[in-house]
């Protein structure tokens, strides 16, 4: 007994480490359990006593010395300073496919008092042993860069045939089509999306924030451990041209190439959304909007001009809204005035700015001889486009034509960027040309109904809305901040231009034009 324990205290301490570098891989015969396998045969045929396996299913380049596998074995290594340990690979392959890192881990081995070993590769420490081994890295980094530039070109021939390659983004999934691979959209996160673009286009959302917070409120979208979308996934979806049809690889040059999946919005729609995120549209929205206090940061003190704001105060048996002023300067600093009188007055604000139903008539007649007018310009829009397309790509070659010929970093720079928004803008021009009959795919009613709605009862949206609704209200029938009075409440407001064309507040009504006209009339001779 005693024989066989001072043997099992001589056997050399061992380490298994295993990689696989794809996912594909862990389901072939180089998987991690067959790595593992092998080389515990290994370890018993040399009489090791293997302490532990790291494993690693990272897949992609880069250092592997940060992978959490190697990690974690360069880690044990320092906490048993005292053991020499073997290190045991399946195939050098395993050690490093990179030449520079090949040598690095050597190093790092050596300095931890370990040494490789290898199922297919006997490591010599002698200058002819070293050049093989040499050989053998630079092999490895051959065949994994040979491999990247297959993968890449498959890809980009992938992309060029209008084909999306990458993980899709959220409102897409993978789904086959036609026998190939393509990326569809993927309810309800698709019309999640295509609102989300669309409202942040014609100025709904005025921020990213703003897209955030209705995101965050869908149940079906992904949320990080705040229960919020991640701000980043927002930017990146509004300004991701693959929601308008087209593909753009910022590594592989970057140039737009039209996709061959289903848009979630038009070109004009995405480019919008892209000129308001450069006007400065992403500047941050207030942190502090709640449903509680829908007239916060927009109602104003009348003495000093500055914004209220607002909270709640303790009462015996509930807590009480209030809104004040909080520059101490003013007069009215900390006066508090209760919450519902506030936004009690500025309802009857909104309700008097109802147009009465005449001129909601006239209002409404308007509109739909403009949509008519507009639908019966589809042609001409469509011609335009046409040209104006034949026109741009005869510049986009002559300065393709340009950039071929010249070899200053500069200017190179400078025409690869000119190039690229001429590109986005071809691709504008195409889906206008290209559309079969240029003209909106639904009605009248159905476009205008939010709006009709509005203008008719902007009170009634205010009261069914959320908060984002909310602040659109206040936007769209407002044309600066509300100054309120404790004594006299809401000060002279300044109200939107279609309210005040149409008569609201106050304005005197409007009668159509008599058979007598403008002209003033005149004596006959």
């Amino acid at each position: 007994m005693s024989r066989e324990k001072e043997t099992n205290q001589t056997q050399q301490a061992t380490l298994i480490y295993c990689r696989v570098s794809s996912t594909k891989q862990k389901t072939e015969g180089h998987g991690l359990d067959s790595q593992e396998l092998r080389c515990r045969q290994y370890a018993e045929r040399q009489g090791y006593n293997v302490e532990a396996v790291f494993p690693d299913d990272v897949s992609g380049g880069g250092d592997f010395m940060k992978r959490p596998g190697m990690v974690a074995l360069l880690s044990y290594l320092d906490a048993k300073p005292q053991e020499n340990f073997v290190i045991v690979f399946d195939d050098l392959k395993r050690f490093a496919r990179d030449r520079d890192f090949h040598f690095s881990l050597r190093r790092a081995l050596a300095i931890r008092g370990a040494r490789p070993e290898c199922l297919n590769f006997n490591f010599d420490d002698t200058p002819e042993g070293e050049f093989v081994e040499t050989i053998f890295a630079a092999q490895g980094q051959l065949e994994r860069e040979q491999n990247k530039r297959q993968v890449i070109q498959k890809m980009t021939a992938c992309v060029d045939r209008g084909r999306y390659v990458f993980s899709p983004p959220i409102g897409y999934k993978y789904a086959d089509v036609n026998g190939t691979s393509m990326i569809v959209p993927d309810e309800p996160n698709a019309s999640i999306v295509r609102e989300c673009l669309e409202k942040f286009a014609s100025g709904v959302f005025q921020a990213p924030v703003e897209v955030q917070r209705h995101m965050s409120a869908q149940p079906s979208t992904p949320k990080g451990k705040n229960g919020k979308v991640n701000i980043n996934l927002v930017t990146g979806m509004l300004r991701r041209p693959l929601y308008a049809g087209l593909i753009r690889i910022e590594k592989w040059g970057g140039r737009l190439q039209q996709g061959g999946h289903e848009p979630l919005v038009s070109i004009e729609t995405w480019r919008r959304v892209q000129d308001r995120l450069e006007q400065g549209a992403n500047a941050p929205a207030r942190k502090d909007l709640s449903d509680s206090f829908p007239l916060r940061g927009f109602v104003a003190c009348s003495e000093c001009g500055q914004a209220m704001t607002a909270g709640f105060s303790r009462g015996r048996s509930a807590s009480y809204p209030y809104y004040f002023c909080q520059q101490k300067a003013c007069a009215q600093y900390r006066k508090s005035i209760r919450g519902e009188k506030v936004e009690g007055e500025f309802a009857e604000l909104l309700r008097s700015l109802a147009p009465s139903p005449k001129l909601y008539a006239l209002m409404r007649a308007m509109l739909a001889k403009a949509w008519e007018i507009r639908s019966g310009a589809a042609s001409v829009r469509r011609g335009r486009a046409a040209s104006d397309l034949a026109r741009l790509e005869k510049k986009i070659d002559q300065m393709m034509d340009r950039l071929v010929e010249t070899d200053a970093a500069p200017m190179i720079a400078a025409y690869e960027s000119k190039i690229r928004k001429m590109e986005e803008q071809k691709a504008v021009l195409r889906e206008q040309a290209m559309r079969k009959n240029n003209e909106p795919k639904i009605g009248f009613e159905e476009i205008y109904r939010t709006a009709l709605g509005f203008l008719a009862n902007p009170l009634q949206v205010w009261e069914n809305g959320d908060i984002t609704l909310k602040r659109m209200v206040l936007r769209m029938t407002f044309g600066e901040k509300l100054r309120y009075c404790r004594d006299q409440g809401y000060r002279t407001a300044g109200i939107a231009l279609p309210f005040t064309l149409f008569g609201a507040h106050g304005a005197p009504e409007l009668d159509m034009v008599g058979p007598v006209g403008l002209e003033p009339t005149t004596n006959p001779l």
